[in-house]
């Protein structure tokens, strides 16, 4: 009988931990949403990113290695707030893959005066010295 009460503890605790990953990841994703639509790319890329020269960006024009290199990318494709708009993610799924990875489906949207973009995103968040980022990132 202790046995399965401590089976059953455990269980409880890795869902009431999952549930609180999944919550810092959400609220992750609200806060670069928030950035990008101030303008400040630096901001989103600090409230999600690992900054980290291991960091991958897969984008259409392929793979990108490192944080600055992929702050770079982002900098030349949405130079400026018109460039940028208003950016919405619909997540799909932020599911744990174990106690320190998530995987993260979603879509994103800008709203841009100079025509809408879109397009769908996977993440991969670690938690790394106690704090969820993404270490890699693929959008389409």
């Amino acid at each position: 009988m202790k046995q399965v009460l401590l089976a059953v503890l455990l269980l409880l605790g890795n869902i009431a931990y999952s549930q609180n990953d999944e919550q810092t990841i959400r609220t992750i994703l609200n806060t670069q949403s928030a950035a990008w639509n101030k303008g400040s790319i630096d901001e989103y890329m600090q409230a999600g990113y690992w900054q980290h020269d291991s960091l991958l960006f897969v984008g259409k024009s392929g793979p990108v290695y490192g944080y600055r290199q992929t702050l770079e990318r982002y900098k030349k494709s949405y130079s400026d707030t018109t460039q940028m708009g208003k950016l919405y993610f619909d997540i799909l799924s932020v599911k744990p893959l174990s106690k320190d990875y998530y995987h993260v489906l979603g879509k994103w949207h800008l709203k841009r005066t100079i025509g809408d973009l879109n397009g769908c995103f996977t993440l991969l968040f670690r938690k790394i010295k106690g704090k969820w980022v993404i270490v890699a990132d693929h959008s389409s």
